[in-house]
């Protein structure tokens, strides 16, 4: 689900970029940033307080974003959330583009809950099956999570699909009910 204040930033980095592929490069980029945003607290607080000034702001982003070697449209980008006062907010705006990406190219997100981490033979086996399903190419959302036994439950969109060991308990465990 996209955040309401995400789309206009998004829109206009789609709109700015000309291509699905430019603002994916773009969003490739600004998760950089937004990676270092997570690490740091420091620069979170920068963003957040009222305390200074508009232009150090920039300045720092576009410092930081020369020694990241940021695309110039990236840095622009990077600037207009700053001016916005919405730079601790790009975690949401980046998967607002991913999902307008993902929209223009055909792509469809799964994601994949596993009991076990994959090995990327087993992503690749994965994301070709699921291609073939649902007719479009597939970006696999991997996330481990012990609590399903084994197997994994994969959802696109709406459908899900559940091969867990915990998924086949529960369903016993109705059947008997």
């Amino acid at each position: 689900m996209i955040r309401r204040f995400a789309r206009p930033y998004a829109r206009a980095l789609m709109d700015v970029a000309g291509s699905p592929q430019a603002a994916n490069a773009v969003r490739a980029d600004l998760m950089r940033f937004e990676a270092a945003l997570r690490t740091s607290p420091e620069l979170r607080s920068v963003y957040a307080s009222p305390a200074f000034d508009m232009n150090a702001k920039i300045t720092l982003t576009q410092q930081l974003a020369r020694k990241m070697k940021l695309s110039d449209l990236s840095i622009r980008m990077a600037e207009v959330l700053v001016r916005g006062n919405r730079m601790n907010d790009l975690s949401a705006i980046l998967s607002a583009v991913s999902v307008y990406v993902n929209q223009a190219l055909g792509v469809a997100v799964a994601e994949v809950r596993t009991a076990k981490t994959l090995t990327p033979d087993e992503m690749s086996a994965l994301a070709a099956t699921l291609s073939k399903k649902v007719g479009k190419q597939v970006e696999l959302d991997v996330r481990n999570d012990p609590t399903l036994i084994g197997g994994l439950v994969v959802k696109i969109g709406s459908e899900i699909w559940d091969a867990s060991v915990a998924g086949k308990i529960n369903k016993f465990r109705e059947s008997l009910a």
